[in-house]
């Protein structure tokens, strides 16, 4: 199964760019592996199972491009976490802490969670996508979910 590249950046496009992001923490290098990502799809004449084996291709590939543009030179000068935060606009001050706290989390537990609560995957496609065992993922999930948790109480008592 192939679809028209057109189709999966109108589709996928903005769920790429927020795994890419949770990875890259960086607006350009995220936009960059979206870019790089449909590219590689268009180039990849792999035939694909159905349109969610598609989407889990996808999101694997991006992560991977976000990984390695992490690892670049010309990454050590791009825009701060901080900085990028400046230009985000958020509906309330919670929902403001919730993002920069997860921003904060450890990559492996960060990605768990996008994936996740963000993206709606479940256990077993988060393991499959990842290439680790549903337990690690539940692990993570849950690794995860305990240090939110806790820098999320300790924020909470501190405005007290």
């Amino acid at each position: 199964m192939r679809k028209p590249v057109s189709e999966l950046v109108e589709r996928y496009q903005n769920n790429l760019y927020a795994a890419a992001f949770n990875v890259c923490k960086n607006a350009e290098d995220a936009e960059d592996v979206v870019q790089d990502t449909f590219i590689c799809y268009h180039t990849n004449k792999k035939d694909f199972e159905n349109e969610q084996h598609i989407r889990a291709w996808l999101i694997r590939v991006a992560i991977n491009k976000a990984k390695n543009a992490n690892r670049t030179f010309w990454r050590q000068n791009k825009l701060s976490l901080e900085d990028y935060m400046e230009t985000l606009t958020f509906e309330t001050p919670e929902s403001e802490a919730l993002f920069e706290t997860v921003m904060k989390l450890p990559e492996k537990y960060r990605i768990v969670i996008h994936l996740f609560y963000y993206e709606d995957y479940t256990i077993h496609e988060i393991a499959d996508i990842l290439k680790i065992s549903e337990s690690n993922t539940k692990v993570r999930l849950s690794r995860g979910r305990a240090l939110l948790r806790e820098a999320l109480k300790e924020e909470w008592e501190d405005d007290k």
